[in-house]
């Protein structure tokens, strides 16, 4: 279990304490405002700009909702449905990294 965010990072897992289902942003209706990233608490640090698209990193997501009331567009949702490992690779290569907004 992580319970710091580079704990997360390098297990590659979320809090087991967390109760909230992480977010996931739908790039359909996204305008790439970057707004969520601005709103997401540095201890969880989940959002990232990945190319065009803006993706949460669920592992490092507490379903806290900040991002929420920031979206204008309203494209952020619960994803209940999420299971470990359903991350792609190469975005564990943003945090931490020089590309790492926190």
């Amino acid at each position: 279990m992580g319970t710091t965010r580079e704990e997360r990072i390098e297990t590659r897992t979320r809090n087991e304490k967390w109760q909230n289902a992480p977010l996931r942003i739908e790039m359909l209706e996204c305008i790439n405002c970057d707004a969520c990233l601005r709103h997401c608490p540095p201890n969880f640090g989940a959002i990232f700009n990945h190319g065009a698209d803006v993706v949460i990193i669920p592992e490092l997501c507490s379903g806290c909702d900040k991002c929420l009331p920031a979206c204008p567009v309203d494209c952020i949702y619960p994803d209940p449905d999420w299971q470990p490992a359903n991350v792609p690779d190469d975005w564990w290569t943003l945090p931490l990294s020089s590309h790492d907004p926190y």
